[in-house]
């Protein structure tokens, strides 16, 4: 990620740092499930925890990115990777474990990529959008589709649509003249709470009916 001042650049980091260890945990969790073995899983981990944040990067024209340059997102990957490996067989029947993890992941890179944009850009909801969006799902598409699957993004209940509305919170917090802080964890909140309200109660975008 780019260099931030202080204090959002700290705030960003240890945000960055957890939320590739959430997505982390969705990509070990699949490729489980699709029989890999423990380095399918750490590969499959790595890339649902980076894929985002490094799409963002080369888009910004940062080289190499942080993702590489940066030894402890893969040492987090990794060590989530081998982590659910050795859990799995404990945590195997808490599906739900999965989804909340997907969820804070969206929240989390959502209000990354809003952040980024906003200082790179300032008030530009265009960016923000394309960052957010884009930092949070980029990941979980590779994800789905490294296992033969249509991505989550497409076909589940407010994904795509929950990022958008959690950056929209954090330019209308930006526009009521909080500090930047406030906007970063009011996206990461209502972002992740909208995903896992629209899990429990199977809220859908329309669909074209065959």
């Amino acid at each position: 990620m780019t260099e931030l001042s202080s204090p959002i650049q700290v705030i960003v980091l240890i945000l960055d740092l957890f939320g590739t260890m959430a997505f982390a945990v969705t990509g070990a969790f699949k490729a489980i499930e699709h029989k890999a073995d423990i380095v399918g899983i750490i590969i499959l981990a790595t890339i649902t925890g980076v894929a985002g944040g490094t799409i963002l990067d080369i888009m910004l024209g940062h080289f190499p990115p942080h993702s590489i340059s940066d030894p402890n997102y893969v040492i987090i990957t990794t060590t989530t990777g081998v982590a659910i490996f050795f859990l799995y067989p404990k945590i195997q029947k808490h599906w739900n474990l999965f989804l909340k993890f997907d969820a804070l992941g969206l929240g989390v890179f959502t209000a990354i990529g809003a952040t980024l944009a906003y200082q790179l850009f300032g008030m530009n909801f265009l960016a923000m959008t394309m960052a957010g969006m884009l930092t949070a799902v980029g990941g979980g598409i590779l994800r789905d589709m490294f296992v033969n699957e249509i991505p989550m993004v497409f076909v589940k209940e407010l994904y795509a649509s929950a990022s958008f509305l959690g950056v929209v919170v954090f330019y209308i917090i930006l526009i009521a003249k909080f500090q930047i802080e406030v906007a970063t964890i009011g996206s990461i909140v209502v972002t992740t709470i909208l995903r896992l309200v629209a899990m429990k109660y199977n809220w859908n975008l329309p669909k074209v009916r065959g």
